[in-house]
């Protein structure tokens, strides 16, 4: 079977993509690799980054490997915060600061349209390629929910009347954007090594 190494440091994202791939390709993670540094993320598109770190890994590694870039896109905000989601209220990457920044920017604001989007850049054999995954939704004017993370109490997925945050990881899980970013990166790989 295959090894991919997954250009993440995050012990979540790690069992959660070795899970959706098993029995397709068994997964290492950065520190697995040894590596506990930070990889650089220095372009202006998700897609640039998630190529980026992946490049950084193939280059030190010369072994298959995939990273990912999210970010949250707001249409009355021109798509940002986008690809500085993390880091929108200061470089702390602190949760708490950029949703209430985000809310903020939003206040007496009507059109509060919002995708969540991620790239994943997967390096097979030397060959790039690009699998993307989008759920759209609106921004609420207060958070709900204490499950997830980052903007996930204040993002309402098109179709349900949970957050993110209101939902247990299972279920946000099987509809979120990373998630539907892997489905296409695991067709992928089942043709390709299956």
């Amino acid at each position: 079977m295959r090894t991919l190494i997954f250009a993440s440091g995050n012990a979540h994202k790690l069992v959660e993509v070795s899970i959706l791939l098993q029995g397709i390709a068994q997964i290492q993670g950065l520190r697995q690799m040894g590596f506990s540094g930070d990889l650089p993320e220095e372009h202006d598109s998700l897609e640039a980054n998630a190529l980026q770190k992946a490049r950084e890994v193939y280059r030190l590694y010369g072994r298959d490997c995939f990273a990912d870039d999210t970010g949250l896109e707001v249409y009355a905000l021109d798509m940002a915060p986008g690809v500085y989601s993390a880091r929108y209220a200061g470089v702390e990457h602190d949760d708490e600061a950029n949703v209430q920044k985000l809310l903020k920017e939003l206040e007496g604001q009507e059109d509060r349209r919002a995708r969540f989007r991620s790239l994943i850049a997967l390096i097979l054999d030397g060959r790039e390629y690009l699998f993307e995954g989008v759920v759209q939704g609106q921004i609420l004017r207060e958070k709900r929910g204490a499950f997830g993370f980052g903007y996930d109490p204040v993002f309402l997925p098109d179709g349900y009347d949970k957050t993110f945050a209101e939902m247990p990881l299972t279920e946000k899980n099987a509809i979120s954007h990373r998630y539907r970013a892997l489905q296409k990166m695991k067709q992928f790989l089942t043709k390709q090594l299956g």
